[in-house]
């Protein structure tokens, strides 16, 4: 396959393996929580490419319910990775559409992905989640949502004992690029207390053509519909402030007609330390947790259309939140 085709694929799979070469990272973060909550985890199988060749492939598990991670290498030759569909395998880990079958210290058995994955919808024109950012070859980090929510079946051994995962609700996402931004702002639920709703929020310092502009990509999936808000759909950030509690978000869209705003408002809670990629190392700590809560409220014309809190909801806020805070929209 030449590079244009591999770029190609890549762009309209981001599902997929992309396959990229030297400084470059890639990987899938594949959430799991049962009905009750009591069991909370993120698996996140992937693959780092060092400059100086020094390769290695991983799974990284993190406990929502303690707080406690783990970092397990593997060597590079033991990751595969299909370039047209999520299918991608670390040692005797695999993950796809159909399930995931896990032999790890901390989980060990098969999870069966009992409905279709819920995926950003993909066109030419806005090819997942980045819009037509993603056709750029020179961004820092590429995101995708392989599915906002799906329903899984299955039994783990979790820690050696067994726990039924039946009616468990998935999310998976999708990262891959050079290194993860020098500030960022995530946040992800879907476990509402009165919806089947979705959520995914970011927003990152993004390098731009010799400068730097603050982007961010939110998505709530509700009712059958994804409501975006993003850089690249015309939307702005009316309000962003981060405090020792909390990260409070209001967007709102422009144009012709009655606005729509969403208000966001995530807990920050202390969570476990997982791994990220700078350009030279796969080893810079990054703290998550999987048991904040986010408030959410969806207005158009100022009649609130949705609101609900989600529960289990991952969040990140990393890096240089400070600068991040003051950087302009503006591309």
């Amino acid at each position: 396959m030449s590079a244009v085709a591999r770029r190609i694929t890549g762009t309209m799979h981001p599902e997929g393996c992309h396959r990229q070469g030297p400084g470059s990272f890639e990987g899938w973060y594949v959430k799991v929580v049962t009905p009750d909550l009591g069991q909370r985890w993120a698996v996140i199988p992937g693959i780092f490419r060092g400059l100086d060749g020094t390769d290695e492939a991983f799974v990284q598990v993190l406990d929502g319910g303690t707080g406690r991670s783990w970092y397990h290498r593997y060597d590079a030759a033991e990751f595969r990775g299909a370039a047209d569909r999520f299918d991608v395998s670390v040692g005797p880990n695999r993950f796809t559409d159909r399930g995931f079958d896990l032999h790890l210290p901390q989980l060990t058995g098969q999870l069966a992905v009992t409905s279709r994955l819920d995926p950003w919808p993909v066109r030419p024109w806005s090819p997942g989640v980045m819009g037509w950012y993603a056709w750029m070859p020179s961004m820092e980090c590429y995101h995708g949502v392989v599915s906002f929510g799906h329903s899984l079946a299955g039994v783990l051994e979790v820690e050696g004992s067994p726990v039924d995962f039946a009616g468990s609700r998935g999310y998976i996402e999708k990262d891959w690029g050079q290194a993860f931004p020098a500030g960022y702002l995530w946040a992800h639920s879907n476990t509402f207390r009165h919806s089947d709703a979705s959520l995914m929020a970011s927003v990152a310092l993004i390098p731009w053509r010799g400068r730097e502009f603050r982007g961010f990509i939110v998505g709530l999936r509700t009712g059958g519909k994804l409501h975006r808000f993003a850089t690249y759909t015309g939307a702005r950030s009316a309000d962003l402030r981060v405090d020792d509690d909390h990260v409070t978000w209001t967007l709102r869209t422009r144009g012709p007609g009655a606005h729509w705003q969403l208000d966001l408002r995530a807990a920050r809670v202390t969570g476990g330390l997982l791994h990220a990629p700078i350009r030279t190392q796969m080893h810079k700590r990054v703290e998550e947790t999987l048991d904040s809560t986010v408030e959410v409220r969806l207005s158009r014309g100022g009649r609130v259309v949705f609101e609900d809190i989600g529960d289990a909801a991952g969040l990140e806020v990393h890096g240089d939140t400070d600068r991040l805070l003051a950087t302009s929209e503006n591309t």
